[in-house]
């Protein structure tokens, strides 16, 4: 929760405008930020209490996060409630109270509550939540303007089930409340009728929190409580600003005490909990099919060796394997299953060292290679009958090489497999269509899982591949009295592995039955096993009575979650346009029923009048969502450009001291227009701007990295004539020399030339394409923008601006973006590239400026105190002709006391040059 907001949503999903008698302001922007050392006086906003309530009980968490707020000042002030859900959790309602004004939500289908939203935005009276993607977490956030000494309370409820992975149960809650709270607290209630086998709370919030967590455990139930006092929430004993920043996390196991697993009947539903153990492993037969195109160059692959390496030091002596690694070619280690002795498994590590990432990407060719090869080796009876066959597939991008077509790749595969093997799929980054991945996986008895590309890659690869490299059994199926129950989830299932969970649940008909009887029947490795299980329908009843926190709707709401999961699996590997829509129905009317915000459902938050509305959509997947006009499987010419390049357009209000969103949206060094440069502080969070006011065919050095061999240069260019006595200059012309590579790029308004000693390609502005040349891409937007790309270290953007070709002034010119996580050395200077060592800001003392719209204030940086001026500047990614305001403190004098010395001492020579640093 802060009370400062920025402008921009990362993804750009869903911002509107609330407007009130009560709230007398536009709120205009949809993101906002995390506050850090911002003293509390300059906003006057209070947070009397932060609280996070979740309940766990058999394994379904229902979670409450509510914050109180009032605004202290003499003024009207936005106040934002952001929380962080985890992805797969359903949200069941949000409520909003201010001064007594009661907000509370009800779901539509979507076209319904697009329609409502839509009449109400007609009127002025609808407003805007916004739900977006951010790693395994999806954000929920909105915000009002509220005039003086308002209080106003948020409440946001999500319930989701807790899945079991290495032998343990992970319970994450978002906690960032963004300020210090006079009141803050973390309760988290356990009950497991199985009984519990411990409890656990790591130190997820860092060492400045030992010893504040309590734990109370008794045989079924627990109690976690986290109460930090707020000179406990400190960052320092003279801080202002709150050390709870991250995710509190509670782990735990259950007892188990048959191998048939415990049944758990109430309220007319029954769950299935199966997770046996003591079980010797099955052999497994394993191929591991791994990308190494030219776009895993760099870091990714780096951490893809690394974690191979290891995983082939723990594959067992029964088990038996080999390695493909495929670009536009495919490659076989072995052209055939080998068994994992140390000798072939040290051949097998040498090999992947080996590896150098190029060229494209067969995805097709190389899944049927590891099918054919485990087809071939099953047909010549080289496989255990009890052994469990699988691929994992590693990549991180779509096809580009062989067949294309990704509904045609799903099929071959699954002709060629047959039911016979498990696809695990590791998607690497955000590039990579993971809805394929899943759909293919799924379709396949396997799973996916998106690997997020940075320094936990390897980790991360590890971790999932620990998650299936001990199969227990195979061919499991649940059986239960036909006569009994009805709608019953997913029953038969491939494989279970150890340290895992199977979870079945359905309805039954307690009125007529007094026992509900299960029997599981599987293949372990020396057996074939039956598995019986009888439980009392009654036997929860006085149990779950008893205790006050206990959910007595958790079997309803377990069946209903798997129930509709099941059944989005389901429709992505739907064959037909009929099914798909009579699927699609039933999931629509699960989620009304059950009062959920699925793909196909709205939530709309209304006041008692209903005269006041709200919208709040499922947020959608990054790589397919983000930027208007993608469809899937649809031709995307942003393929290679970063996440950071596409913004969606969102309106803004002037407000007071705001900082910056996170870095897919606005969170990024720019210079555009006459130039203008705006830059970025990630620790502070604030946008920095100056002018420079040079000569026509003067060239400025942007950023100088010798340590990486990285230079970029801009070239000057004048408008046509002065305009109030001056004449406004631009960018024409932008160098990128790329040393160590022997690489230059040229980007003027006509052309895009990349040069390798005396070899030589152009593009023009009317391209759409990709140049690759020694892993660097540059891809090709028409008429609209350049992205260069350096491996996983860095990338930049070139906008291109075109005027009115005879206007009497104007001239065509380019902008250049740059993302501060850019890997620069220590050693990088320029007037970006010095800030990528980031220098200790202050900003206080604001007061009025002359311009009654525009404070100023006192900013202290590098040893100078400066007197700046808070103003708007354009980000022109998504409107070229108007561009987007963005708030930042001006410093004049063309940045002087900002940038180290005078702008005068970054013009160099050439458009290639170093810069020499005095």
């Amino acid at each position: 929760v802060c009370s400062v907001p920025c402008f921009y949503c990362w993804l750009g999903i869903n911002l509107f405008s609330l407007n009130k008698a009560l709230f007398a302001q536009r709120c205009l922007y949809n993101c906002s930020w995390r506050e850090k050392g911002m003293v509390e006086d300059d906003d006057k906003i209070g947070l009397y209490s932060y609280k996070v309530q979740s309940t766990i009980t058999s394994r379904l968490a229902n979670t409450m996060i509510q914050a109180k707020m009032v605004n202290n000042a003499k003024r009207s002030q936005h106040i934002v409630f952001d929380v962080q859900v985890p992805k797969g959790a359903f949200i069941d309602n949000f409520t909003m109270d201010v001064n007594g004004i009661t907000f509370t939500s009800k779901i539509r289908e979507k076209s319904e509550a697009r329609k409502m939203y839509s009449q109400a935005k007609a009127k002025g009276k609808a407003a805007g939540i916004v739900r977006s993607n951010a790693l395994d977490m999806e954000n929920f956030q909105t915000e009002v303007n509220v005039p003086p000494g308002t209080r106003i309370q948020f409440e946001l409820h999500y319930h989701e089930m807790i899945r079991r992975k290495l032998s343990s149960y992970e319970h994450i809650i978002s906690v960032k409340p963004g300020r210090l709270a006079k009141h803050m607290e973390v309760d988290v209630r356990i009950i497991e009728p199985q009984g519990l086998r411990y409890v656990h709370v790591p130190n997820s919030l860092g060492d400045h929190f030992d010893g504040i967590t309590t734990i109370s455990k008794g045989e079924k139930k627990a109690h976690v409580s986290f109460k930090p006092t707020m000179a406990q929430q400190r960052k320092c004993p003279t801080c202002s600003s709150t050390a709870v920043d991250g995710n509190f996390v509670v782990q735990y196991d259950v007892n188990r005490e048959t191998t048939g697993g415990e049944l758990e009947i109430f309220n007319g539903y029954f769950i299935h909990f199966f997770a046996p153990e003591n079980l010797d492993p099955l052999p497994k037969n394993i191929l591991f099919v791994i990308d190494v195109s030219g776009s895993m160059w760099g870091l990714k692959m780096k951490q893809t060796i690394e974690a191979m390496k290891a995983i082939l030091s723990e594959l067992r002596a029964a088990d038996q394997f080999s390695l493909i690694d495929f670009n536009h070619n495919v490659r076989c280690w072995r052209n055939n299953l080998v068994s994992a002795t140390p000798a072939q498994v040290e051949d097998a590590k040498k090999y992947i060292q080996t590896i150098h990432p190029n060229g494209g990407t067969n995805i097709n060719e190389a899944l049927l290679r590891a099918t054919f090869i485990l087809n071939e080796a099953q047909n010549l009876g080289m496989l255990d009958p009890n052994s469990v066959s699988m691929i994992v597939l590693v990549s991180d991008g779509d096809p580009t090489v062989g067949e294309l077509k990704l509904t045609t790749i799903q099929k071959n595969v699954k002709q060629s497999i047959k039911d016979e093997f498990s696809l695990f799929c590791l998607g690497i980054g955000f590039d990579v269509d993971y809805d394929f991945l899943q759909r293919i996986a799924t379709d396949n008895r396997g799973m996916a899982q998106r690997i997020f590309g940075n320094q936990e890659t390897s980790a991360q690869m590890k971790n999932f591949y620990n998650q299936v490299s001990t199969p227990l059994l195979k061919k499991i199926q649940f059986n239960y009295p036909q006569e009994s129950v009805s709608d019953v989830t997913q029953s038969s299932f491939h494989n279970y592995f150890g340290g895992s969970e199977i979870v079945v649940a359905g309805k039954v008909d307690t009125e007529n039955l007094q026992h509900l009887e299960s029997v599981v029947t599987a293949t372990a490795a020396n057996a074939e096993l039956v598995m019986e299980t009888l439980r009392d329908v009654e036997e929860l009843d006085g149990f779950m009575k008893k205790d006050k926190y206990a959910d007595p709707d958790f079997t309803k709401k377990l069946w209903a979650y798997l129930t509709v999961n099941q059944m989005l699996a389901e429709r992505n590997t739907a064959p037909t346009a009929a099914l798909k829509r009579n699927i699609t129905k039933s999931i629509l009317q699960m989620s009304l029923d059950h009062h959920i915000v699925t793909p196909f459902t709205s939530m709309l938050i209304e006041n008692a009048e209903k005269d006041e509305i709200m919208l709040a959509d499922q947020p959608k997947d990054p790589r397919r969502g983000c930027c208007p006009g993608l469809t899937p499987n649809a031709p995307n010419n942003n393929k290679g450009i970063p996440a950071w390049a596409n913004v969606t357009a969102v309106p803004v209000s002037f407000m007071p001291e705001q900082r910056s969103p996170p870095v897919s949206s606005l969170s990024i060094n720019r210079v555009d227009n006459d130039p203008h440069f705006i830059i970025y502080l990630p620790k502070s969070q604030r946008n920095i701007c100056f002018n420079i006011n040079s000569d026509p065919g003067k060239i400025l050095n942007l950023v100088s990295d010798p340590a990486t061999g990285v230079v970029v240069n801009g070239q000057l260019v004048g408008a046509k004539k002065t305009e109030n006595k001056k004449l406004n200059t631009y960018f024409g012309k932008i160098g990128f020399y790329f040393k160590n590579k022997g690489l230059k790029v040229e980007i003027t308004t006509g052309t895009i030339t990349l040069k390798d000693g005396s070899y030589g390609i152009t593009l023009t502005w009317s391209d759409t394409g990709h140049i690759i040349r020694k892993q660097l891409l540059i891809s090709v937007k028409k008429e609209s923008n350049v992205t260069i790309t350096v491996g996983e270290e860095m990338s930049f953007m070139v906008l291109l601006h075109r005027v009115w070709k005879n206007h009497p002034v104007n001239v065509d010119f380019l902008g250049i973006y740059i993302p501060p996580e850019n890997q620069f050395s220590p050693e990088a200077h320029g007037l970006i590239g010095q800030f990528a060592s980031e220098p200790e800001v202050y900003i206080h003392h604001q007061r009025p400026g002359q311009d009654p719209g525009k404070p100023q204030a006192t900013m202290e940086v590098k040893g100078n105190k400066l007197t700046v001026t808070r103003g708007l500047q354009k980000d022109y990614r998504t409107d070229r002709v108007l561009g987007t305001d963005v708030q930042c403190w001006f410093v004049h004098n063309s940045g002087k006391g900002f940038i180290d010395g005078h702008y005068k001492d970054y013009l160099v020579p050439h458009l290639y040059s170093f810069l020499k640093k005095p």
